[in-house]
């Protein structure tokens, strides 16, 4: 992840129908002792990227049933607790993903976390095994580059897409190393504990977005009893197939894509106010679908559906709808009002190296489909529940590329049998991860688990409004959970404008 001024706003943002797996089969590996992993140092010394960050790295086991066995360096940073005579201890972040980088979400600490949690704790960031700094999963740029067209309409593409993946897979492993088959979350849940351990606490006190909330869903399962604080923003749903994943993924994106379009109905300063804004939608997909529709300074080839599709999930995680429609109306023959971001989707890289992150997801979450028709179905289902957005891109980007990748961490409902209380959080109209994954999160837990619900938009709830932000710190610093069934209000509209932008809409995805 490039370094930009304002880090962690850009880093915090950024499956035939297989039931859930029964939790006897939930992890097929080697078994691995639970004791404490034997305490790794950490060399600290000021970042060269961000000189008033300390940073260092930690040795763990590649393979954790084999933990004296051939290991990566972990990078890690931190930020040292602003108030020594206040501080409790650290607290570990992560910014979701898969790819997010946890360094440089602590190089950004101080222009999202409130003066006073940056006065209690040391805020401390890792980039996961497979990401960033530590040791990522790359391929071969020639190799990347020979990737079929992501959405498959045929059993010919889907037969390209099978023959295509055995061939990346297998450069990928060549180019990543013995890596490339250990970068699931429960191998991140336990490189999490070695951390907490080397930082020399006792339990972990941790804050985790979007898919950072799967590391400490796994955590929360291997490590019950070394839990003092876990507070997890916008969850994964661990238990889903890939029919659930995909419809609710669908129905989400759909629900906050109807929202920017009341909005914009209602607001006289929206570019495309008055106007039939889904009939403007619906053509710019037909456009693309003909290869008639560019993307304003990319005149060499044609938009794709699914990158029009981008810009509905890109827009609404901020959510910034003000660029939304001014993407929009530029589409659609207007002028464009101020720059616009990059041209959103996967495409081709430049240089000797591809990173590919998707390995993770891969790993975690079944996403493997069996021919085209069981894809067509899926895709289908999906269209039925998103009229004007069909389907969330995400997941349809990601999904061929775990053709003929095995799930290393089988997809399970989440079994916590721990004391200590558990925040989750999840706004109502979140395009990323659905409110009902947070939901069903919670109740898979128990009775320990406390979902706060912030009725707003967009993916990410903490420093989005004072009484959630609120909440989540005085857990973080004191260990109290609000009661059960807690909904924080937003403001007016007005209110939420000003707010708008708080996701960073980069080139390509922002991820779970």
């Amino acid at each position: 992840m490039r370094r930009k001024t304002s880090l962690l706003a850009a880093a915090f943002v950024a499956m035939a129908t297989l039931l859930p797996v029964s939790p006897a089969a939930a992890d097929p590996r080697p078994a691995v002792d639970q004791q404490a992993p034997k305490t790794g140092t950490i060399t600290w010394a000021p970042c060269e990227e961000e000189p008033e960050a300390e940073c260092g790295k930690l040795a763990v086991p590649i393979d954790w049933s084999k933990p004296d066995g051939a290991t990566i360096d972990l990078a890690i940073a931190r930020r040292k607790a602003t108030d020594p005579a206040a501080r409790i201890g650290s607290v570990v972040i992560n910014p979701g993903g898969p790819g997010g980088s946890g360094v440089e979400a602590a190089y950004g600490a101080p222009g999202f976390f409130t003066e006073e949690l940056r006065k209690r704790f040391d805020i401390v960031g890792f980039d996961p095994r497979g990401v960033g700094r530590s040791n990522p999963v790359i391929c071969s740029a020639s190799v990347y580059n020979q990737m079929p067209h992501t959405v498959m309409k045929s059993q010919a593409d889907f037969v390209a897409w099978n023959t295509f993946t055995k061939k990346l897979h297998r450069d990928c492993r060549a180019r990543t190393g013995p890596l490339y088959d250990h970068v699931d979350s429960v191998d991140v849940a336990r490189d999490l504990d070695a951390l907490r351990a080397a930082l020399g606490e006792e339990k972990l006190t941790y804050y985790g977005i979007s898919y950072g909330t799967l590391i400490g869903q796994m955590y929360a399962e291997l490590f019950p009893d070394k839990i003092r604080a876990l507070a997890l923003d916008s969850n994964m749903d661990h238990s889903l197939g890939i029919k659930g994943f995909l419809d609710t993924e669908a129905v989400a994106v759909q629900d906050s894509f109807d929202q920017f379009v009341g909005w914009c109905e209602q607001d006289t300063t929206c570019v495309l106010h008055g106007k039939d804004i889904r009939a403007i939608w619906k053509d710019l997909l037909a456009k693309a679908r003909r290869g008639e529709l560019y993307y304003p300074g990319v005149p060499d080839r044609p938009m794709t559906e699914l990158q029009v599709i981008y810009n509905a999930a890109l827009g609404t995680e901020g959510p910034d709808w003000r660029l939304l429609s001014e993407v929009i109306n530029t589409l659609n023959g207007g002028e464009p009002t101020g720059e616009l971001p990059p041209l959103p989707g996967r495409g081709p890289v430049e240089g000797d190296v591809a990173w590919m992150p998707t390995a993770i997801l891969c790993q975690d979450y079944n996403l493997r489909v069996r021919s085209y028709a069981e894809y067509a179905a899926l895709r289908w289902s999906s269209a039925r529940r998103a009229p004007d957005v069909r389907y969330h891109p995400y997941p349809i980007d990601d999904m061929p590329i775990c053709l003929n990748y095995p799930t290393t961490n089988q997809p399970h409902k989440l079994r916590y049998t721990g004391d200590t209380p558990i925040l989750l959080g999840s706004s109502i109209h979140d395009p990323a991860t659905p409110l009902e994954w947070s939901q069903n999160v919670a109740a898979q837990m128990g009775p320990k688990a406390v979902l706060l619900t912030y009725e707003g938009w967009g993916h990410r709830i903490y420093g989005k409004d004072k009484c959630q932000t609120d909440y989540i710190d005085n857990y973080l610093i004191s260990q109290v959970v609000p009661p059960h069934g807690t909904r924080c209000a937003v403001g007016t509209l007005k209110d939420t404008l000003k707010r708008q932008g708080q996701t960073t809409w980069q080139s390509g995805k922002l991820h779970w």
